[in-house]
């Protein structure tokens, strides 16, 4: 029963265009009710810079404490929102630590039956695995708490980076370098007055190689570090052929794990064969620290569990712009990528998605 998911072919979505009606799920945390204010201007971008028409589904806006007891009514919604057909594409409100607590609510036959968009970053990583055993292609960004109401309106490399990934059918091509900076800084989100309020940015030196030469291809796999933790050993965890050839892509929350932890888990994705069949590793900035120290410390934690495999030669790039660091690149799971180590640079030479048939 597993191969006859895992083995079907992926299929990308259809290309969003404005106008288009997204369904906006609150797949874990019900951030929209607590910060309404962070929430209607990420919704506000989506519509006013898109062009798209937000649609939120039943439980979208209800309270937090409700939508932890009832990981069933989250399930409903997407469910909802994918067998919609009116419905292009699907956006998490924001990310949590829950959403494995849906897998047993969830009919990936649903998903898999209405390919569309499916966009997020953190923990919608469970939604993104879901959506690859049902044979669909999904999208690593943005959440609209978090990327779309980024404070003083969403970046332009942000916004530039959604555009090629999910509205335009032309290969997305190089993921350039950042030249706005980048930025972790924590402005709480509780005060209104945040929201017109730039965050301090971090002058960007790029991408670094750490290790590897030559070009490396594969497959595009990966998400947040702590939420894979969950997901390890679960209905949803690609068996080990799914890996062949992949390159992870692999980055740490605003919880800023200590690297003794990721030293921890990629020694158990060394001990479950998985490393050993990858291409290469893009890693992202880590969320939450400023520090130097503490990305060189993370680096170490890696190169150090590839050099316990003997995988001293494996392409790594460090300091790439996804996940908990802004603004962020989107990435197409399932997609080819190529590490270029000599340039320091990642490659998507295909489209993230398909022409769109109205």
């Amino acid at each position: 029963m597993a191969d006859r998911w895992w083995k079907r072919p992926l299929v990308k979505p259809q290309a969003l265009q404005a106008g288009d009606r997204v369904a906006i799920v609150s797949t874990s945390w019900g951030g929209p009710a607590i910060f309404p204010h962070r929430y209607e201007a990420g919704k506000k971008v989506l519509s006013e810079v898109f062009g798209l028409r937000p649609v939120e589904m039943p439980h979208t806006l209800r309270d937090a404490a409700w939508l932890d007891r009832y990981p069933q009514a989250r399930a409903e919604d997407i469910h909802a929102a994918f067998a919609d057909s009116s419905i292009k594409g699907v956006i998490a409100s924001i990310g949590g630590d829950d959403a494995i607590r849906l897998i047993p609510h969830i009919d990936l036959n649903v998903i898999a039956d209405n390919p569309k968009v499916f966009l997020g970053y953190s923990d919608p990583t469970i939604l993104h695995f879901g959506c690859l055993k049902a044979g669909l292609s999904s999208f690593y960004g943005p959440t609209i708490m978090a990327g779309f109401a980024e404070n003083g309106g969403m970046h332009a490399y942000a916004e530039n980076a959604l555009r090629k990934a999910i509205f335009q059918t032309d290969p997305i091509g190089a993921i350039e370098p950042n030249p706005e900076g980048w930025t972790v800084e924590h402005l709480p989100w509780k005060d209104p007055e945040n929201q017109s309020r730039r965050r301090r940015m971090t002058p960007s030196t790029g991408p670094r190689t750490l290790q590897g030469t030559g070009i490396a291809q594969g497959h595009l796999i990966g998400g947040c570090a702590e939420v894979l933790e969950m997901l390890k050993g679960s209905d949803w965890w690609p068996p080990l052929d799914y890996w062949n050839r992949a390159i992870l892509f692999y980055e740490t929350s605003e919880e800023a794990p200590p690297a003794t932890l990721v030293l921890r888990w990629l020694r158990n994705l060394v001990a479950q064969g998985i490393l050993p069949r990858l291409s290469g590793i893009v890693l992202g900035r880590p969320g939450g620290q400023t520090n130097e120290v503490y990305r060189r410390e993370q680096e170490e934690a890696v190169l150090r569990a590839l050099a316990e495999a003997g995988m001293q030669h494996l392409p790594v790039l460090a300091e790439c712009d996804f996940g908990h660091t802004d603004p962020m690149a989107t990435l197409p799971y399932g997609a080819t990528a190529e590490i270029d180590c000599r340039r320091a640079q990642l490659t998507i030479p295909e489209p993230g998605v398909t022409a769109t048939a109205r």
